[in-house]
């Protein structure tokens, strides 16, 4: 009798461990897998991009061109919806003259493939290439980063020469970031997909923003201040105390992104 009470819980325990260990991609990605739709963001001279992975992949992003000289954001968004949730975000870069290549993920918003962490490393690199592709420099490339997607931008600008660095609400790694979530089980160690920025960081050799809204519940902030002080100068940090993990531009973060690329990217830019 006592081994069957010691046993049943024991036994219970390694189940749901199993379960989350084989549905751990499913814990962790949430894509839309809709075809998103530009609407009225083709008046603002948005189009479709398609972009080819290494791994032999077609998909297709959303590109708005820069006006002649400016930058570009490549954006790389968080784990849930597509680029289409994103479309808020085009207006006030397009405003300041900024391109902008949204990139949508395999798996997302009617691309085929399903997400992986080398899977998004490869997408993000096929990126790159189309930029390249585009004419667009590499020091006038801007890694944007958003809560998932900073693991993806860390790894670019760890690995290829860029502009700058934006960073949204940051995390040292997912692996960390579920031990926080899950702590009645050793997620760190089972983890697959852990994109692990704090390992990565110390190689970026561009100027670094790290946006924290204070009040963060999906990756609290401690994670991002972590980050942020295991990388290289240039760096910068903005918080927004009363900000959560979704809501930053309600209050001033598109502001302060612009003005910190006004003085890393825009002035070196301009003639001497």
């Amino acid at each position: 009798m006592l081994l069957w009470l010691i046993a049943t819980p024991i036994a219970a325990y390694l189940a749901v461990l199993a379960l989350m260990v084989a549905y751990q991609r499913q814990l962790q990605y949430f894509p839309d897998r809709s075809p998103p739709q530009l609407g009225a963001l083709s008046h603002l001279g948005v189009r479709e991009a398609a972009l080819r992975t290494a791994d032999g992949l077609k998909l297709l992003s959303w590109y708005l061109p820069p006006r002649e000289g400016r930058p570009v954001i490549l954006y790389c968004h968080g784990n849930g919806g597509h680029i289409g949730y994103r479309a808020d975000r085009i207006p006030p870069f397009a405003d300041a003259g900024y391109g902008l290549l949204l990139l949508e993920y395999r798996g997302y918003g009617g691309n085929p493939g399903n997400p992986s962490e080398a899977g998004l490393f490869a997408d993000a690199e096929a990126a790159m290439t189309f930029l390249r592709g585009e004419g667009i420099p590499a020091r006038r490339i801007v890694m944007y980063g958003e809560s998932l997607g900073t693991g993806v931008a860390v790894h670019i600008a760890a690995t290829q020469p860029v502009g700058a660095l934006v960073l949204e609400n940051p995390f040292t790694s997912i692996a960390a970031v579920a031990q926080h979530h899950y702590p009645f089980v050793p997620a760190a160690w089972l983890t697959w997909d852990r994109y692990d920025s704090l390992s990565r960081i110390a190689r970026v050799r561009a100027p670094l923003l790290v946006l924290q809204g204070g009040r963060d519940a999906v990756v609290p902030p401690r994670f991002g201040q972590a980050l942020f002080d295991a990388a290289p100068e240039p760096k910068e940090m903005w918080t927004a105390p009363a900000a959560g993990h979704e809501d930053l531009l309600r209050f001033g973060a598109m502001e302060a992104v612009l003005a910190f690329l006004d003085r890393h990217i825009i002035a070196s830019l301009r003639p001497q």
